[in-house]
């Protein structure tokens, strides 16, 4: 197989991705199951203290970058990595399952 047609393959691959994930997330939204996850995952990641974690991190950020030279846009690009990077696996298992468990039930 030439280098054009695995890039092509790849491409087609990457569409019906984005379809699905669109679908999922037009599912998701329809039935309010979206905001009822995103609840769920607030008050989880208030239990596990994620997000005083994340709150110390940002006042950090601000104070080795001085207040007036940050703006919102780029704290966020900042904080972003290690938010993700710092949500309890457990935590994500359980949102995962739980949208799985949605998946087959629709």
């Amino acid at each position: 197989m030439s280098g054009a047609a695995a890039d092509s393959i790849q491409e087609d691959r990457k569409r019906k991705d984005e379809a699905v994930r669109a679908t999922i997330m037009q599912k998701l939204i329809e039935t309010g199951e979206k905001e009822r996850l995103k609840e769920m995952l607030r008050e989880k990641l208030i239990e596990t203290g994620w997000r005083d974690d994340l709150r110390e991190y940002c006042k950090e950020v601000i104070r080795s970058k001085g207040l007036e030279k940050i703006t919102v846009d780029e704290l966020v690009a900042q904080i972003t990595p290690r938010g993700r990077a710092t949500v309890p696996d457990h935590i994500k298992a359980d949102l995962l399952q739980r949208i799985r468990k949605f998946l087959q039930s629709t």
